[in-house]
């Protein structure tokens, strides 16, 4: 009983933590309107894991609160990067990037609809 409370209550801490852990370089770029200190390479190369993480535990069907954190990273990410690119000057750019990376997912690892 008192595992499962504290397995519980770390599992909800790593996710509040992840929920607000690029919120603070959203809101300097928003600020800003500058992205000077931002590593793109960087941001590419943490989403891209996070994304190449979470395709493989939706393949492999694990639960999805063993790696709910990950798509709210995604999102995160995904935001800033296109923040990036939106004032980089590179609008057009960072919608083409949206495509393929919505025209790259696989289809087999989207997540089934919920039973009613």
């Amino acid at each position: 009983m008192a595992r499962e409370w504290l397995l519980d209550s770390l599992n909800l801490s790593t996710l509040l933590a992840c929920t607000v852990l690029k919120l603070p370089q959203i809101a300097l770029l928003t600020r800003t309107k500058s992205p000077k200190g931002i590593s793109v390479r960087g941001l590419i190369l943490e989403l891209s894991g996070y994304i190449v993480f979470t395709t493989y535990e939706m393949y492999h069907e694990y639960p999805f609160a063993t790696y709910l954190e990950y798509p709210i990273l995604i999102a995160q990410d995904t935001v800033l990067f296109l923040l990036i690119l939106h004032y980089n000057g590179n609008l057009r750019q960072s919608l083409i990037y949206s495509l393929i990376l919505v025209s790259n997912w696989p289809s087999d690892c989207l997540p089934c609809p919920l039973p009613y």
